[in-house]
Parts: C-alpha cells; structure tokens; sequence
C-alpha cells in the first residue's frame, strides 16, 4: 500500500510513520524539513501547508494520513483549511484520508463535548477547538473523498505497545478505572490498522484501552 503522511516529523505523526514502515508499506513523508526524517526506507517530500499544492503532494497514493495540529505552525485555522483542501483535491481519485483528530469533540453526555467540559486544560483548548471544525468539514463535505476521522483518548502519552486497544465512537469512554488513555505507539497501530481495513468510513471513530 502507497501511503502518505503530512506532519511525518511530529510526535504522532513519526510513530505513524515508523509503523507503516515497518508493516512494509511505501511510505512518502510530506515534511516541511527533510532532514528531520530519521527513518530509513521512506521516501520524503519537503512540502509546506501555507504554500504548496496539496494535489500534487497527495497524487497517486492509496491513503494520506493527515498529522496536523497547528500548534507548531502557530496557526489553528489551518487544520480545518486543510481537511477542506484534501477533501476536494482527492475526490474522484479513490485516494483516503485518515485524519489524526483530538479528543475535545467527544461528547461527554448526548451534546455536550469534552472540551466544553470546565476542567478541559486551556492550554489544549484552541487545538481542540481547531480538530472540532476539521470534524465539521468531514461531515459537511459532499466531496466523492472517503475519510476517517481517528480521535485519541484524553491523554495520549509516550511509550510502547500495552496490549489491546479499543475503538468507538463519538462518545467519551474509559476504561475499568475510569481512565481515558491509549500510548502514541497503540495508536499509531490502530491508525495503521484502520489504513489496511477501511473499517470506518466516512465517520469518526476514537481509540483507547
């Protein structure tokens, strides 16, 4: 399988990475810095989001995952800007998106989010905010463009593979002690696996133990 990842350098976008290397698909890392690929057996592309052509940056791959938090570039209008502009530049190609999402727009209770929780840290808040709207123009688009929208637990944190991962909805679940946590390694795994089965089309499905 030909896959591409946009933001290939960042924390979750480089475990994504390393996991489709190693599942033995061809890989093109769309960086805005090669030289920090560390991986070998990938093929890189410096790309930039303010300024290149996402079309052609996207062609001829069957899945692109998108790793865009905004946070680094300092521009949270840039996520759901983006999801709008792959949508449209991959319709018709039968080219997939899977969308690294957060966690913020889970609901909590039937129309209530986590981000509108008053204990949401506000240092999150605006990232959060910005993968909320990426979710609305996945679900508004009328483009012919198959997607995924993949949410995190609530933490999401350095480490290995810790056993089996769960996946659900666009409800907030945790597990038996009532924790809401999945390791970046788990879910660069159920990211892969999602890429290999096309499970959940068109919807938002969320990760945790």
């Amino acid at each position: 399988m030909k896959l591409a990842v946009i933001g290939a350098t960042g924390w979750i976008g480089s475990h994504i990475t390393s996991e489709a290397i190693a599942r033995g698909h061809q890989v093109n890392a769309l960086v805005r810095d090669a030289s920090k690929v560390t991986q070998d057996n990938v093929t890189v592309t410096e790309f930039d989001l303010t300024k290149d052509d996402i079309a052609t940056a996207a062609a001829g791959n069957d899945v692109v995952i998108a790793a865009i938090g905004g946070r680094a570039l300092g521009n949270h209008e840039i996520v759901a800007n983006t999801a709008k502009q792959l949508l449209n530049a991959l319709a018709g190609t039968g080219t997939r998106i899977l969308w690294v999402g957060g966690a913020g727009s889970l609901e909590v209770a039937p129309g209530v989010t986590l981000v509108s929780s008053p204990d949401f840290p506000a240092e999150y808040k605006a990232e959060a905010i910005a993968q909320g709207e990426a979710l609305d123009v996945f679900r508004a688009s009328t483009a012919a463009t198959a997607w995924t929208f993949v949410s995190p637990a609530a933490v999401i944190y350095p480490g290995e593979s810790e056993g089996p991962y769960r996946v659900g909805g666009d409800s907030f679940f945790t597990d038996a002690k009532g924790e809401s946590k999945i390791s970046v390694t788990d879910y660069a795994k159920a990211m892969l696996d999602e890429a290999q089965s096309a499970a959940h089309l068109n919807q938002r499905i969320s990760i945790a133990y």
